[in-house]
């Protein structure tokens, strides 16, 4: 799985396009926050057989909030809209796109997999494919036809189930390895170059948009740029 700091820049650069209006410290923060609650569920893999990518990581908890939101905010009466008006409503779309997306599909498209629908049908997916060209092949995209090892007309290989698949995680490097001091644990930060290019732009990425919010407050005009005006 994707190192929680890389997830969390993910989904800050999300907020940073998505939020509008409502982007400010506390939006930037509840969003950020959904694309990384679906790594917590590498905890429960101390309770649950590999739990980790499945228990959080599935698809039924951003379909049922997705349900309820849309059911909530298209009456007269939405709760959410009473409470917190247009911003609250922004800020929950973009937390269910970040959990979804980032939380979930960065995973989904990685190298470790989700168990998309544990827990009614346990097994671990993940989307594995290239697309480019060649000068002598032409275009060569891997993500759609027919393959070895792959389910159905997607490239979707399916690396076997909670029984069967461990997703290694600082919290449980080891399958029932539990609370064992024994075992060598590592946090891993970054993995790859580009792993550090978008935790830094993410960081420059929301210092522009910071910095922008405060001089439309201290000016109560739009900063140059953000209204459509020159650069």
């Amino acid at each position: 799985m994707a190192p929680t700091i890389v997830t969390a820049a993910l989904g800050a650069i999300l907020a940073a396009a998505l939020l509008g209006a409502a982007f400010d410290r506390r939006s930037v923060a509840i969003v950020t926050a959904a694309a990384v609650v679906p790594d917590l569920d590498a905890i429960t893999s101390l309770a649950v057989q590999s739990g980790t990518n499945a228990v959080l990581h599935n698809a039924w908890i951003p379909l049922a909030i997705g349900i309820v939101l849309y059911w909530d905010t298209s009456r007269d009466d939405s709760w959410l809209r009473t409470q917190y008006g247009w911003y609250g409503i922004r800020v929950a779309w973009v937390s269910l796109a970040a959990f979804l997306v980032v939380g979930i599909g960065v995973d989904l498209f990685g190298d470790s997999g989700v168990n998309l629908l544990y827990p009614f049908h346990d097994a671990f997916y993940r989307i594995d494919g290239r697309f480019l060209y060649s000068t002598q092949r032409g275009i060569v995209q891997t993500y759609i036809g027919w393959g070895d090892g792959t389910l159905g007309p997607l490239a979707i290989d399916n690396p076997g189930t909670t029984a069967t698949y461990h997703v290694s995680t600082w919290v449980t490097p080891e399958p029932d390895v539990g609370l064992s001091a024994d075992v060598d644990r590592e946090v891993t930060i970054v993995e790859t170059g580009w792993q550090v290019v978008l935790v830094v732009s993410s960081v420059a990425l929301l210092a522009v948009r910071f910095g922008e919010s405060w001089v439309e407050k201290r000016t109560n005009k739009p900063a140059i740029g953000t209204d459509g005006g020159d650069r």
